[in-house]
């Protein structure tokens, strides 16, 4: 499709030419085009913006700022894989709240649970006989025994990390460099040239990092024996891929070396499967392994309403188990008032019982093979050095010739003013990626015609960032 739409005999003529490049004046012109469409298009949204002023820099939280538009695009309303704003326009939704809705918004299931629910209490503090049917299902959709439930991705994490210093009696945890957990203070560590630094974006931290955080490069067989072998770290946490420095897939052995040597070490292995959860049903760990002891879930576990989960193996359960006998009663650290409340237990459950389902999965993996081999496609035919990343459901477009190895390389490659522009392009034609790295999400509801939308306005905003070199003003 994509060649098709570009003129087969203009890609016989590039077959010939080397990989182009595309000027920055030309990016300008279409950020500033672009800009003023936006505006023009959006006075609603606008009107929202300018009268915001009961919120914090106009917004309910300050990562609404993040899209790459002139203000935020003021959301009405959002079913499937579509959203609507106030301003009346319908957009081919592959963002899906940055995950939290990657199985479509509102599906019916949820929303009729969620409003069964409302009228029956929306948190007790007391376990409900969905509660139990949940665990069940979670043991059996990602194989581990035992299951704890808590508010975000985030805190799951947070409390992971401190289970895993109580069982071990070790202080130090293990990350590797561009990782992110949610707002959890310890994972806050970068390398830069190769030095350890407390990330700068840490509002406020006051104590630093270094003494209990060890950061090294993701796919560093070398750096993570190293680190392994001196004893002292509690828990290895990480994401089987990582997703959140645009799209950096693990080496081919790599996450079994990082099992094997967790075992050798008395390590605790604990992958992050709140994005990677798009790769097949059960997560990553269980469709291409290895098995973490830990594994966490959030966002789309609930289809968009807050809750997290954390599983673990029969032997972390005893563990966890001695943990708490040995401790006197009162505040343990871990979890809040609002963990595991009855509104979460119903969302899940309706999630995993009806929505997150085998069959959704297929149609999810066989649409986005739509969507890579139609990308691909279209940067050859542009005979751009880009590439397309992608894992099951998640897909990125990477402008760099070689996918990165590592957090470091990932950073290196990225082009803010180019990724932002091709987003601002493709929003003003009903199309919205996710705000960071031009990351394509599909759902069970995405149809192929949005697909091919998608892959149609790309290619054309590439032909005409590329107009001037192929114009015969190349450089």
């Amino acid at each position: 499709m994509a060649r098709a739409a570009i003129g087969d005999a203009w890609v016989a003529l590039l077959c010939d030419a080397g990989p182009f490049m595309i000027d920055r004046q030309a990016i300008s012109d279409m950020r500033e085009r672009e800009v003023a469409r936006f505006i023009a298009a959006n006075p609603k949204s606008k009107a929202q913006a300018e009268k915001a002023q009961g919120w914090f820099q106009g917004v309910p939280f300050h990562w609404m700022l993040d899209w790459p538009t002139p203000f935020p695009i003021v959301a009405q309303a959002a079913s499937g894989a579509t959203l609507t704003s106030i301003d009346g326009q319908v957009f081919d939704d592959f963002c899906l709240g940055d995950t939290a809705s990657m199985f479509g918004h509102s599906p019916a299931p949820l929303a009729k649970a969620i409003a069964e629910q409302a009228g029956q209490g929306l948190s007790y503090m007391l376990p409900t006989a969905k509660g139990t049917e949940l665990g069940n299902m979670l043991a059996d959709m990602f194989g581990l025994p035992q299951w704890q439930v808590t508010t975000t991705a985030s805190e799951a994490n947070r409390a992971v990390i401190r289970w895993c210093r109580a069982m071990t009696g070790r202080d130090k945890i293990l990350v590797f460099n561009g990782c992110y957990h949610g707002a959890v203070d310890d994972v806050f560590v970068d390398l830069r040239e190769g030095r350890a630094v407390n990330r700068p974006s840490l509002i406020g931290q006051v104590q630093g990092l270094l003494p209990t955080t060890v950061t090294i490069e993701f796919n560093d067989v070398d750096a993570l024996t190293t680190a392994l072998r001196g004893g002292d770290i509690a828990c290895v946490l990480a994401e089987p891929l990582m997703t959140n420095i645009g799209m950096v897939r693990d080496a081919p052995g790599f996450l079994t070396e990082l099992r094997q040597l967790c075992d050798q070490t008395g390590t605790i292995l604990v992958l992050d499967e709140t994005h990677s959860i798009s790769s097949g049903y059960g997560g990553h760990s269980n469709t291409h392994g290895p098995k973490p002891d830990i594994l966490v879930v959030g966002k789309s576990i609930g289809g968009g309403v807050p809750c997290a989960v954390y599983g673990f193996t029969a032997e972390i359960a005893e563990r966890m188990a001695a943990v708490n006998a040995s401790r006197p009663p009162g505040h343990s650290g871990i979890g809040t008032t609002l963990s595991a409340n009855a509104l979460a237990i119903t969302a899940m459950h309706a999630m995993l019982g009806q929505v997150i389902t085998r069959d959704a999965y297929a149609h999810m993996l066989s649409i986005t093979d739509r969507l890579v081999a139609q990308l691909n496609a279209v940067i050859a035919a542009h005979r751009l050095d880009w590439h397309v990343s992608h894992v099951g459901a998640r897909v990125e477009l990477v402008c760099s010739a070689t996918p990165p190895r590592n957090g470091s390389e990932a950073r290196a490659v990225m082009d803010h003013e180019l990724e932002s522009s091709i987003h601002l392009y493709l929003a003003n034609r009903g199309i919205l990626l996710a705000p960071f790295h031009n990351m394509m999400l599909v759902s069970p509801v995405t149809q192929a015609a949005q697909v091919d939308r998608l892959v149609a306005e790309l290619n054309n905003a590439l032909t005409e960032l590329l107009a001037f070199e192929n114009s015969g003003g190349r450089k």
